[in-house]
């Protein structure tokens, strides 16, 4: 249909709608408005606008639903039967009258023809499109007349005209809601994990990581072990094993000098049309620490000591990371024992992790 076919208040109404559907990109928001002014195109007695749920192509958000709420308790009686359903699925962004679906006698024993009379709405004539959006979910609309007016050669060409823009507008809207989705889960686990995350949807593509991940994932990997893309391949086998087993969690540590590395596997919901893992990395300091009125009556050097023996060296590996020999260490634990009025290592320990 082109702008000549319509008449001037027309041609400013399907301007209107297009403009409000491209003035935000929140469904819920968008799709009841745009509909007022397509209303006023495609009058009709019942209307249905709905958009599937991510990753649920069999549920729905309804962002308009001018029909009487039995229609909708009372669908899953009729949708096996549902001639517009199953015509429009055939047929993706093709907008279809129900001429173009069934024939008029077929049309009249169906199960929801039948339904839909009972309910007191009697449904004469049909018009749909599937907005086809992506694979793993989709929008639809359909207009029911309940008086014999078929839906005109123009009515359905001035839908036709609309459906890719209605396609893009739902699509766009998709897309944020799932990077918008994404980007709360990341900040979630961020502040309340305390620390770095990696979202992985498997078998192993990155979707994202917070911005200490890479440095967290360098201090606790060799460049061999992190590979090309910078995920330690242990870390990617641990998650696969998870996700055969059907597993809803998993943990992973490695120990170093200082502490461990804690990684955390956790499942996400759906995001296009995927089921992504979030791998939580935090790192956990073994050592008891040195308390500070502690450290206000030593020396540096006897501070340094005392830290060490904290993490559970011995006076070898001491003297080893201070460059001293093992007498200067032990001279400088015993001023340490005597100032702080312990008789022993294990002492030092214990009335440091009481502190």
């Amino acid at each position: 249909m082109d702008a000549k076919d319509l008449g001037s208040h027309e041609q400013a109404l399907m301007f209107d709608m297009m403009e409000a559907l491209t003035s935000s990109l929140e469904l819920g928001e968008v799709l009841p408005r745009a509909y007022g002014m397509l209303s006023q195109l495609l009058p009709a007695d019942y209307a249905a606008l709905c958009v599937s749920r991510p990753g649920q192509p069999a549920e729905y958000d309804w962002m308009v639903a001018q029909m009487p709420a039995e229609f909708f308790s009372h669908y899953h009686e009729m949708a096996a039967e549902d001639f517009v359903r199953g015509a429009v699925v055939r047929q993706p962004n093709v907008v279809l009258r129900d001429t173009e679906m069934v024939p008029r006698e077929v049309l009249e024993r169906s199960l929801l023809y039948q339904r839909c009379r009972e309910l007191g709405m009697p449904l004469e004539h049909v018009m749909a499109v599937l907005l086809d959006v992506r694979s793993d979910w989709h929008g639809g609309l359909t207009l029911y007349r309940e008086r014999h007016r078929p839906f005109s050669d123009k009515e359905r060409g001035l839908l036709q005209r609309l459906t890719p823009v209605l396609a893009s507008t739902v699509r766009n809207c998709r897309m944020l809601g799932e990077s918008v989705q994404r980007g709360r889960v990341l900040e979630s686990l961020f502040h309340h994990q305390g620390g770095e995350s990696v979202v992985l949807a498997p078998p192993g593509a990155e979707l994202m990581r917070t911005a200490g991940a890479t440095a967290l994932l360098e201090r606790w990997f060799t460049p061999l072990e992190r590979g090309r893309d910078g995920v330690p391949e242990v870390l990617r086998e641990r998650l696969a094993k998870l996700v055969v087993e059907g597993e809803v969690g998993g943990a992973w540590e490695r120990s170093g000098p200082e502490g461990r590395l804690l990684a955390s596997f956790v499942p996400l919901p759906p995001m296009q049309g995927r089921r992504p893992w979030a791998l939580v990395l935090k790192e956990v300091s073994d050592a008891v620490v040195l308390p500070a009125p502690w450290r206000e009556r030593l020396t540096e050097r006897e501070a340094q000591v005392a830290m060490c023996v904290l993490r559970g060296w011995d006076n070898q590996l001491v003297a080893d990371e201070l460059g001293c020999t093992l007498a200067t260490v032990k001279k400088h634990l015993q001023r340490v024992f005597d100032k702080l009025g312990v008789p022993s290592r294990a002492a030092l320990l214990y009335q440091a992790a009481r502190r």
